[in-house]
Formats: C-alpha cells, structure tokens, sequence
C-alpha cells in the first residue's frame, strides 16, 4: 500500500504505469527505450470517501477523463525508475491535497473608515479628470 495519509492509502494494483518512448534529452537512447511513464489511476475504483474523490477530480483539472481515469505523464528524467517515482510521488501529492477540507470564508463587512476612503479616492479622481476636460462655451 503506497500510503499517503494515516487514514488513507493507494492500492498499487489501482494504478496503472505504462511506458512509452519520450521526446528529449537522451541522446541515442531516446530512439531506443521507453523511459516516459504514463500513469493510469482509475477514481471510480478507488477506496477513499466521496468528498475526497471529488476534491481530486476537481483540482488534477484536465488531468482526468471522461471515464474518471486519472492520467499523469512524466518524462522527466532519463531512466524509468525515477519518472516511475516522479509520477507516484505527483498521484501522492495531489490525494494529499484533496484529503484537505478547503477553509471556510467568514464574510466580513468593510469598515465605515475604508468605505469613506474609497468615496474621497473617487472624488479626488473624478476632480482630476474634469480638470482634463475642455471648458464649455469656448
């Protein structure tokens, strides 16, 4: 189990690693050997509660598709082992973001010294402005 919080933990038979050819540094070796890693992890499959999974959707953003499928790239580095980590450590990263309830706002009300700072800010920039204006009748 990949573990990512005390409570909760990835099962490493929901993620998918597939590897292909990347584009990049690598000399001679970039034409021969699959070092990109193309991580699949399937949300719907997942075992982790509701408002966690839709956190998840929510921030890895185009990320996800249709079907629910959580899609991270890497290719990065040169050898398959650290875009391998790099990926894991990125699907890590973002469950750990989503198992943060977001804080709520406390609405407050603008003080009454900021709202007549605001109305003087407007005058003095209207004044300004009219005295730009060509006088009447001339």
């Amino acid at each position: 189990m990949i573990r990512v919080t005390d409570t909760l933990s990835i099962d490493p038979r929901d993620i998918e690693e597939n590897f292909v050819r990347a584009s990049g540094p690598g000399g001679q070796n970039v034409n021969k050997v699959s070092t990109a890693v193309q991580l699949r992890f399937n949300l719907a499959d997942a075992a982790m509660p509701e408002e966690v999974r839709a956190r998840l959707r929510r921030l890895a953003g185009n990320r996800v598709t249709q079907d629910g499928v959580l899609l991270i790239n890497v290719q990065r580095h040169r050898t398959q082992e650290r875009n391998r980590a790099e990926a894991q450590a990125v699907l890590v990263d973002l469950v750990r973001q989503a198992t943060l309830r977001p804080v709520k706002r406390v609405r407050t009300r603008p003080t009454l010294a900021s709202k007549r700072r605001r109305v003087e800010a407007k005058t003095r920039r209207s004044t300004i402005k009219k005295g730009r204006a060509v006088p009447d009748g001339e």
